[in-house]
């Protein structure tokens, strides 16, 4: 067996999968695997390196050959947080070349179930953080939003975004990930990796949340009724997790 490691970016996938499909070795006889992983003895590990145009080629090809909606499906399965997303990827697509555009039908097959179940998981999560998202104003002027999801959403977040608030100033911050998105406004958002000492102090800059925190709990001590308090109810559409992100629960 011969083990191709790839990093977790979108595009660090679509190099592997190019890796292991141009390998010739036969798909049964390769499997795509994220770096830092213990080794096993008697495979061989091939290093996968970047390459901006070998993932172009591999997005060109889902896109000519099946269609752009499956492609918006692959996408979307690597933006998950699974983190064997990469081999998944590469035994759907083996599928979908072979089968063609009507392979989300066939569900009966593990590797097209398990796109199926990633997709579907990340969706769900997406609606949450669109929802619960919020953004305070910063000192210098732009609007911040931090936000921690499971899968790696930000970009679609980031797009959802855009289309809301195209003329504000904004900066969605992934604290899980420490990369943020950046909107200029009237402009186009651009993604950044945001770990630096310098991004932290900036993103930790005093807002006007402490304002708006006091507004939002007046506001729900005045509208809720203490005899149809139901925090399990509460806790089921609003999951604890998201909460340390919401400007009223801080």
């Amino acid at each position: 067996m011969t083990v191709f490691l790839c990093g977790q970016e979108v595009e660090d996938i679509w190099c592997g999968v190019y890796d292991a499909w141009m390998s010739r070795l036969g798909h049964g006889n390769v499997r795509l695997e994220p770096k830092g992983l213990d080794q096993e003895l008697f495979c061989e590990y091939r290093e996968v390196e970047f390459c901006p145009e070998k993932a172009e080629k591999v997005t060109n090809s889902i896109r000519s050959k099946l269609s752009e909606e499956l492609y918006e499906t692959v996408y979307r399965a690597a933006l998950s947080y699974d983190p064997n997303r990469a081999d998944k990827i590469y035994r759907f697509l083996i599928y979908a070349f072979a089968i063609g555009t009507r392979v989300m039908d066939r569900l009966q097959i593990p590797a097209v179930y398990e796109i199926f179940q990633m997709n579907r998981y990340l969706a769900r999560e997406y609606t949450h953080i669109i929802e619960f998202a919020r953004f305070s104003q910063m000192e210098e002027g732009p609007l911040l939003g931090k936000i921690g999801p499971k899968n790696d959403l930000l970009p679609l977040v980031s797009r959802h975004f855009a289309d809301r608030l195209p003329g504000e100033n904004w900066i969605l911050y992934d604290c899980n990930r420490k990369k943020a998105s950046v909107h200029p406004a009237d402009g186009a958002w651009f993604l950044l990796r945001a770990d630096s000492s310098l991004w932290q102090e900036h993103l930790n800059k005093k807002t006007d949340e402490e304002t708006y925190e006091d507004l939002w709990k007046t506001f729900h001590k005045s509208v809720a009724i203490a005899q149809r308090t139901n925090l399990k109810c509460q806790q089921t559409m609003l999951p604890l997790r998201f909460r340390p992100y919401m400007t009223e629960f801080q």
